[in-house]
C-alpha cells in the first residue's frame, strides 16, 4: 500500500523552488521529511527520548552527512565507506545547530538527535542552504517542546541584484556570501565572507534573506497543520523554589555587583565570585545542601548574570573596568620564531594568538573530496584551542568543531586579501595561548601579520573584533560592547564577530540571543565594530606596515614557468628520472601540472637558494632548446671521435650535436684534432636535418672563407660513389658496359 504523502512548495522565483515532504520515508522518526530542488534531496530525520538525561544542559546532536552514492562517486580510502565527517559537513552542523539550540526550553534535557543526509546531488543547488529549513521542517511534525519554526538561507549579490540560494558558479561572481538563519519573527544566526562591503549593505543583505526565510517557516507550519500537529510532548521540568531564588539573589547580588564594579582579571574575578558562592552556600546547613545544592548553584548563576547585566546598563561599565567602546590594551610583534617561513604574536587584553605561514607548492594544496564539491584550496587556515589557554586541564581528543568553525571564519576574512597570482601555496595555523574572548579574531589579526612578515603580498591588511549586546526589554536601555569578554559572551544577548579591511567588511559571524533584534540596534554594533576594527588596524600597521618585498632568506622562493605540453615528458624523464635527478642537484622541489584548457605545462619550481632555481630553469630551457636553419650558435667540444666532435649547445647545455669531420673545415682534415680539441668553443651553422643521414647537422667550414682556389668535390650519392658516372668510364644505366644475356 503506497503511503499517504504530504507536500508544501516554496517558489525561489527564476523557476526555482523547494518541496518539502512528509510520510514516505522514515516513518519511526519522530519526524522526517525529504527537502528537495531540483534532483538535490535532502532526508531529515529527529527523534528524542521521552526520558530526561541525568545532565545540565540540552544533550542535542546536529548530523550532517552527504552520501557519496548522492553523486555517483565511491568514497576515497581503503574501505570505501563514508567515515568521518568532512569539515565542510562540520560547518553545516554548527549552523543548524547555533539557531535550533536556543529554542529548546532551558530545562528540556532529553537525548535529542537531528540526522541530515544528503541522498541525491544536483550540481546547480547547494544543500548546506537548506539543511535548516529540513531540521525545522522535522521538528515541525514532531511533538517536541521546540518555540517556533526556522530555517536558513543563503544570500548572493551579482552586479547589484540580491539572490537566495545562488549556485556554487553564481557564487563565483557574487560579492557576498552569507548565510542567515532566522524565525519568522527574528533573526537570530549570520555567517559569510563578503568583499570588503559596507555596513548598510550587509544589513540589507540580511533583510532580504530575512524576507525568504518568512516564507519558508510558514510553508512548514502548513505542512504540520495538514499532516497533523501533534500535542507537544510532557517532560519532567527542571525543580524550582521561588523562595530560595530570592533569598540567593538578595544574598549575592549587591556583593557580585561590587566585585564586578571594581574591575579586575579574569582568574582574580572568578576567585572573587567562587568567594562569594561559598559565602552563601554556608548560609545553609548541611541537609539543606544536601536537598538543593543544585538550585543554589543554579540560582547564584542567575543573580551573578542580574548583577553583571546591570552594572552595564546602569553605569556604562563592564567586568574588567572598560567603557561598553574601549577595546583592551594591545601589543603585537612579529618574525618571533627564528626558522617558520612568516610568525606573529597579537594580544589582546587576556586573549593571545601566535600564528606561522608556511610556504608550498601546489602539491600541498588542501584537496576538499565531498560528494557536493571537489576542488582545492591554496589557502587555507587551521585554529588550534588547546586546554592551557584556559588554564584548564581535560583530554584531547582531535579536532573539535569549534576549532573546525572558528578556523573557517578566519579563512574566510582573509583569503579575500591573497593575491590571484600569488605563486604559493599559503598554510596559517594559530596557536591560541590565552582565551578570554574572541580568540577566532585574535587569529585574524596575527594571521594578517604573520603572512605579511612571510612576504606574502596582501592586497590589504584585515582585523577582526567581537561585539557584545546587553538589552533590557522592559526598560528599553540597551549597550553594545566592543571587544568582548568571555564572561560576557556568557552573560549577554549576542556574540557578533566581524572581520574587515579599512574598506570594507569581509567576513562574519552572528548569534543573537534575544528575540526581535532592531536593525537599529544592528547597524549600530556594526558602526562601533567598525571604529574597533579600525583601531586594531592601526596597531597591526604600528607593527608591520607592509608586507616584506620578498621572502626570508630560509624560506622557498617560488618560480612558475610556463613549457609547451609537447615538452612535459621530455621535463619529467623515463620513469621520472630527468626531474628526480634535477631536484637531488639543484636541492629544489618541482612540480609540473597540465593546464586542462591550454595543455600547457605549469612548472613551479620551489627552493631556498636562487643558484639551485637558475640551474632548473636553464635545463628546462636546455631540453626545450629547438635551433634554427640558417641561425649560428655558439658550442663546446665535449667528445672526440674518428669521424667527428660531439659538441654541446653553450646556450643549451644538455643539448649535444656531431660535428662531422667534414664539416670542421674547407680543406681534407684527416684527425679531427689536427681542427678542434676538447673543450674548444666556437660558433657553427645550423642546417636542419641532412636529407641522406636524417640526422641533425651543423657546420663550423660554412662560417669560416673558402680558401683560394678551392674546388668543390662532387657530392657522393647514396651509395657512397661520387656523381657524374661509372668510375669505371661506363654509364652505370647500360652505355657500352657487357651485360649478360637475359634469360628468357
Amino acid at each position: 500500500m503506497i503511503p499517504k504523502t504530504f507536500k508544501e512548495v516554496i517558489d525561489l522565483g527564476d523557476g526555482r523552488e523547494i518541496s518539502i515532504e512528509t510520510g514516505k520515508l522514515a516513518k519511526q522518526a519522530h519526524g522526517s521529511v525529504v527537502v528537495q530542488s531540483g534532483k538535490c534531496m535532502l532526508l531529515c530525520t529527529v527523534v528524542s527520548n521521552y526520558k530526561q538525561s541525568d545532565v545540565d544542559f540540552l544533550p542535542l546532536t546536529v548530523d550532517y552527512r552527504e552520501k557519496f552514492a548522492a553523486a555517483g562517486r565511491y568514497p576515497g580510502g581503503f574501505f570505501k565507506r563514508e567515515a568521518r565527517p568532512s569539515d565542510g559537513e562540520v560547518l553545516t552542523m554548527r549552523l543548524v545547530d547555533r539557531v535550533l539550540r536556543p529554542l529548546f526550553p532551558k530545562d528540556y534535557h532529553a537525548e535529542t538527535q537531528v540526522m541530515i543526509q544528503l541522498m541525491s546531488h544536483d550540481e546547480n543547488v547547494m544543500p548546506d542552504a537548506m539543511a535548516g529549513l529540513a531540521a525545522s521542517a522535522a521538528i515541525q511534525l514532531s511533538d517536541f517542546p521546540f518555540e517556533c519554526a526556522i530555517s536558513e538561507a543563503r544570500v548572493g549579490r551579482i552586479n547589484g541584484e540580491f539572490i537566495i540560494n545562488p549556485t556554487r558558479e553564481q557564487l563565483k561572481e557574487s560579492d557576498i556570501d552569507m548565510m542567515i538563519g532566522a524565525s519568522a519573527d527574528s533573526v537570530m544566526m549570520v555567517e559569510g565572507e563578503m568583499k570588503e562591503i559596507s555596513e548598510e549593505e550587509m544589513t540589507e543583505a540580511i533583510k532580504f534573506a530575512h524576507e525568504a526565510i518568512k516564507v519558508q517557516c510558514a510553508a512548514q507550519i502548513k505542512l504540520a497543520e495538514a499532516f497533523g500537529k501533534k500535542e507537544v510532548r510532557e517532560y519532567e521540568p527542571e525543580r524550582e523554589d521561588e523562595d530560595l531564588a530570592k533569598k540567593v539573589h538578595d544574598l549575592a547580588y549587591d556583593k557580585v555587583y561590587a566585585v564586578a564594579k571594581a574591575g579586575s582579571a579574569k582568574h582574580e574575578r572568578s576567585a572573587a565570585f567562587d568567594a562569594i558562592k561559598e559565602e552563601v552556600k554556608a548560609t545553609f546547613s548541611e541537609e539543606e545542601l544536601e536537598d538543593f545544592s543544585d538550585l543554589v548553584s543554579k540560582y547564584f548563576y542567575k543573580a551573578e548574570k542580574a548583577a553583571v547585566r546591570d552594572l552595564t546598563l546602569n553605569d556604562g561599565l563592564r567586568l574588567d573596568g572598560r567603557k561598553t567602546d574601549e577595546i583592551r590594551p594591545i601589543w603585537c610583534e612579529i618574525d618571533y620564531l627564528p626558522s617558520v617561513h612568516g610568525s606573529s604574536i597579537f594580544t589582546r587584553g587576556e586573549t593571545q594568538a601566535l600564528a606561522t605561514v608556511t610556504l608550498g607548492t601546489s602539491r600541498e594544496a588542501n584537496q576538499i573530496d565531498m560528494p557536493s564539491y571537489e576542488g582545492e584550496e591554496t589557502f587555507y587556515l587551521h585554529y588550534n584551542f588547546p586546554p592551557f589557554s584556559t588554564g584548564e586541564a581535560r583530554p584531547i581528543r582531535g579536532t573539535s568543531r569549534r576549532e573546525v568553525g572558528h578556523g573557517n571564519l578566519a579563512q574566510r576574512a582573509l583569503k579575500g586579501m591573497i593575491p590571484e597570482d600569488c605563486p604559493y601555496t599559503v598554510r596559517v595555523v594559530s596557536e591560541v595561548l590565552e582565551s578570554n574572548g574572541s580568540s577566532s579574531m585574535a587569529t585574524v589579526c596575527s594571521g594578517t601579520m604573520a603572512l605579511m612578515d612571510a612576504g606574502i603580498q596582501l592586497k590589504k591588511p584585515v582585523s577582526g573584533i567581537a561585539m557584545g549586546l546587553i538589552s533590557d526589554a522592559d526598560s528599553g536601555k540597551y549597550a553594545v560592547l566592543s571587544d568582548i569578554l568571555g564572561d560576557e559572551d556568557h552573560l549577554g544577548d549576542m556574540d557578533f564577530k566581524v572581520t574587515g579591511t579599512a574598506d570594507g567588511i569581509t567576513a562574519c559571524q552572528m548569534d543573537i540571543k534575544v528575540k526581535g533584534l532592531s536593525y537599529e540596534i544592528l547597524v549600530k554594533a556594526l558602526m562601533q565594530a567598525k571604529d574597533g576594527r579600525l583601531h586594531i588596524l592601526e596597531k597591526l600597521t604600528d607593527t608591520i606596515d607592509a608586507p616584506r618585498t620578498d621572502v626570508k632568506s630560509y624560506a622557498p622562493k617560488i618560480v612558475t614557468k610556463v613549457i609547451p605540453g609537447e615538452y612535459i615528458g621530455a621535463v619529467i624523464g623515463s620513469g621520472g628520472k630527468v626531474i628526480q635527478e634535477l631536484q637531488k642537484e639543484t636541492n629544489t622541489t618541482i612540480v609540473i601540472n597540465e593546464d586542462p584548457d591550454t595543455e600547457e605545462g605549469i612548472v613551479e619550481i620551489l627552493g631556498t637558494g636562487q643558484e639551485g632555481i637558475d640551474a632548473v630553469i636553464a635545463k628546462i630551457d636546455a631540453l626545450m632548446f629547438k635551433p634554427e636553419v640558417g641561425s649560428v650558435y655558439e658550442v663546446k667540444v665535449i667528445k672526440m671521435l674518428d669521424f667527428g666532435a660531439v659538441v654541446e649547445y653553450v646556450e643549451a647545455p644538455g643539448n649535444e650535436v656531431l660535428l662531422h669531420v667534414s664539416e670542421l673545415a674547407w680543406e681534407r682534415t684527416e684527425n679531427v684534432s689536427d681542427v678542434v680539441n676538447m673543450g674548444d668553443v666556437f660558433d657553427v651553422k645550423y642546417f636542419g636535418l641532412d636529407p641522406r643521414t636524417r640526422k641533425e647537422k651543423v657546420s663550423r667550414k660554412a662560417l669560416l672563407p673558402k680558401p683560394e682556389g678551392y674546388v668543390e668535390r662532387p657530392p657522393r650519392n647514396d651509395r657512397g660513389d661520387r656523381r657524374g658516372g661509372d668510375r669505371r668510364g661506363g654509364d652505370r644505366r647500360g652505355g657500352d658496359r657487357d651485360r649478360k644475356p637475359r634469360r628468357d
